[in-house]
């Protein structure tokens, strides 16, 4: 092409990054085996990762054994008894010469990145490799801090992290930052199609002085995700990726007593309102949804836009489309790369093939060789379509129309996932008050993929649980430093050769909806004092009881949106009319569990301080603005879990029913608890306390029963949003198994601190507000 046609046409010319030191080292080192302990095994029977946009083959790598993951694991765990014994500051230097090096080495791992995984350079080079190296700076600074703002926390041990193919060295430093800045060991497993970028950083770990043992990389299919997640000598999974693999690895671990963070799917929607910067909002979305070809769990894959700008919008963004580039991931003027293999690419095709709407391809070239796909755009598509509900994870936007704000929002919601979402309105006004009423983790105003170190990442729903990134996702690298102790659940007082009968026959009901009602089942169980005496009935609770209850919690919404004042104004009350009644329920703590007057005043007083304690944080335990690099702020925002179902424990029998149920009020959850096995009548005598404090119906419901009867019951309900065992600790594994239905979070702990109760008691979102012309 001549000069003057250029000038004529203006269309772009390549401009092809070199691929030359990638593969020399790719040369220099394959084929490839694992690193453990501190260096690299030689290369075993395995597979090859293949270049996307060729078909080329890169390198052979080796699929881990069982006895590979063994010596990983072994590894690990004697490299985390001095890891997790050193200073802070001197983990703080290993993370910060681990930044320093990927900045060194920076286009090396984005080339790598590029040419294994098919993203376009500009977004290996420019997003993920900076972000990478922004993610072990924050660590470095966080692991220095660790033992003056975090002395109540410890590491929590070896941590298997199990990572995707989209984002492959970002993933990895999500991981690895946080646990070995608190003082975990690692053993990590890259995705089966992008292990390249993994195996060049186990190099620089040797060079950064990471001591050996402390991130062991192996190399393998899912069976080798499979060997980790089962491993009895790990003590956390973290794991990103798809949302049926997350639901096998929470029933895969249920009972195990590891740590559990998942990052899964998502179908975020991007919400344009009809005042919205039109020019921008469509940037945006081109950013939204073709960035790595739509491979991304919070894509802004599902538009929702407002009717009466619905076709403008379509047509604008259909010109824009047509503008894209496809081709080559190196060439650095190149917008949408390659798929990461065949075999998504033909899911892809075969969802849009199956699409019941208006489908529009991009109207530019898109090579016939390699796993390219062009952009793709649905319009008219109805919301119970499979398009609209299920992650397609490709270059794929499905569009509908909204008429109102509050039509935005339940079409938004209208998901099993929580993720993302994304609002565009010039009204900052309606943006903010939008971003609340969405179910996300993670909310953008006027803008898109907005990530870092220090604001959480996570979703809610079916979209995983635990936080990565900023505060929040410490906590899923720590642990209380104060052992608890494990308590056995106690037994019900027996029944005696001779009954002596009580005085007048108290009924002792659930408690749903702000009422009392008779247990479904219609059977009842007697309790008896400590001196053989029938002391009154307890309702046999039931899978109906459970039903009732939250429903009645379901109805009872509005109590997340009351103010912390209000709250504690309330818990506070609770706590005026339990102290005015307090020698009822210390007669009635001496009769059922034969304890002492002295002990009995003594939990009776505390369980009045701990409804004090938490009113006084009703209003105090607010989120944070995080210090992100732009020109705005990503606020942290702690937000009500929303139903919690709570098996209360044996050891105090009223405490242990006044704290959970205090710490859920506080922080506008509404609770559905089920009373001490043993010793029930503590939980029964608080409805009259509770209907007399201005409680509203349904924040608090009551029942009482077996809890191993019912505890999968609770667990399995899809209503639920957390379920925390504050009992039996032997029914950590029915519990989690049946959680897995929509993956909610569990919480196992029998003493806990406040904070702790608190921090469970809360989802954290984060909403990125930029600002400024």
């Amino acid at each position: 092409m001549s000069v003057s046609e250029i000038f004529e046409s203006m269309e772009y010319g390549p401009a092809l990054e070199s691929a030359g030191q990638a593969h020399a080292w790719i040369t220099a080192n394959a084929p490839f085996g694992h690193f453990i302990n501190g260096k690299m095994t030689a290369h075993s029977d395995g597979f090859a990762s293949n270049n996307p946009a060729t078909g080329e083959e890169l390198a052979q790598l080796s699929q881990a054994s069982a006895d590979d993951v063994n010596t990983a694991v072994k590894s690990a765990r004697t490299a985390f008894n001095s890891w997790s014994k050193t200073t802070g500051h001197e983990r703080a230097k290993v993370l910060y010469a681990l930044a320093r090096l990927m900045q060194k080495h920076s286009r090396l791992f984005a080339v790598l990145e590029t040419m294994d995984n098919g993203k376009p350079i500009r977004e290996s080079r420019d997003i993920d490799i900076p972000l990478v190296a922004r993610h072990f700076y924050y660590h470095a600074g966080m692991a220095q801090l660790m033992a003056a703002e975090l002395p109540d926390r410890a590491p929590l041990g070896v941590c298997g992290q199990i990572i995707p193919w989209n984002f492959p060295m970002l993933m990895l430093a999500w991981k690895i930052a946080p646990a070995l800045a608190m003082g975990n060991t690692v053993v990590l497993k890259p995705a089966e199609f992008t292990s390249l970028t993994a195996l060049l950083f186990a190099q620089i770990c040797n060079e950064a002085g990471v001591p050996k043992g402390v991130v062991n990389i192996v190399t393998g299919d899912g069976a080798v995700g499979e060997i980790i997640t089962a491993h009895k000598d790990i003590d956390k999974i973290a794991f990103t990726g798809s949302t049926d693999v997350g639901r096998a690895i929470r029933k895969a671990t249920a009972g195990s007593g590891k740590s559990l963070t998942l990052e899964l799917g998502g179908k975020s929607p991007y919400i344009v309102f009809d005042d919205a910067d039109i020019d921008s909002a469509i940037e945006g979305l081109v950013d939204a949804i073709w960035f790595n070809q739509g491979q991304v769990c919070c894509a802004g894959s599902r538009l929702l836009v407002q009717e009466n700008i619905a076709e403008t919008f379509y047509e604008k963004l259909r010109t824009r489309m047509d503008g894209l580039r496809i081709g080559d991931p190196l060439d650095k003027c190149i917008d949408v790369g390659a798929m990461v293999d065949p075999v998504q690419v033909a899911r892809v095709h075969a969802m849009v093939q199956a699409a019941d709407g208006n489908v529009y391809h991009a109207g530019t070239d898109c090579p016939s060789e390699g796993c390219f796909y062009p952009p793709t755009l649905i319009t008219d598509v109805e919301t119970s379509s499979p398009l609209m509900q299920e992650e397609i994870f490709g270059p794929v936007l499905v569009a509908t129309t909204f008429r109102t704000p509050d039509e935005a929002v339940a079409l938004a919601n209208n998901t099993r996932f929580g993720l993302a979402a994304t609002v565009w309105s010039e009204n900052i006004n309606l943006a903010l008050d939008i971003a609340p009423k969405l179910v996300a983790g993670v909310v953008w105003v006027n803008a898109t993929n907005l990530f870092d170190a220090a604001a959480g990442f996570g979703g809610t729903r079916e979209s995983g649980f635990g936080r990565e990134g900023g505060w929040a996702g410490l906590a899923a690298y720590t642990k209380p430093s104060k052992i608890e102790k494990t308590i056995a659940a106690a037994q019900p007082m027996p029944a005696p050769k001779d009954v002596q009968p009580s005085g007048l026959d108290r009924t002792a009901k659930f408690y749903f909806g702000g009422k009392q009602a008779r247990p479904d089942s219609g059977y009842s169980t007697p309790i008896w004092s400590a001196k053989g005496k029938l002391i009154g009935h307890v309702g046999q609770g039931s899978r109906k009881d459970i039903r009732n209850a939250v429903e009645a919690a379901t109805a009872a919404k509005a109590w997340a949106k009351t103010s912390g004042h209000l709250r504690a104004q309330i818990l506070y009350y609770i706590g005026e009319n339990l102290n005015a009644r307090g020698a009822e329920f210390v007669d009635r703590l001496m009769a059922m569990t034969g304890m002492n007057a002295g002990h009995a005043k003594a939990e009776v007083a505390a369980s009045v301080e701990s409804l004090f304690t938490f009113a006084a944080w009703a209003d105090k335990f607010e989120g944070r603005a995080a210090g992100v690099p732009l020109r705005g702020i990503a606020l942290a925002m702690n937000e009500p879990t929303g139903i919690i179902g709570t098996l209360c424990g044996d050891q105090s029998s009223l405490l242990g029913v006044i704290r959970p149920m205090a710490a859920n009020l506080a922080m506008g959850n509404r609770s559905v608890m089920i009373a001490s096995g043993a010793y029930p009548l503590a939980a029964t005598d608080l409805y009259q306390v509770l209907e007399t404090s201005d409680v509203p119906a349904g924040a608090v419901n009551i029942l009482c029963g077996d809890h191993a009867e019912m505890a999968p019951h609770l667990a399995a309900h899809m209503g639920v949003d957390a379920v925390w065992n504050m009992g039996d600790p032997s029914l950590a594994a029915a519990i989690e198994v049946a959680s897995a239905s929509n993956i909610k979070r569990t919480w196992n702990a029998q003493s806990p601190s406040d904070k702790d109760m608190l921090a469970q008691a809360c989802e954290v979102k984060t909403v990125w507000v930029p600002y400024g012309e």
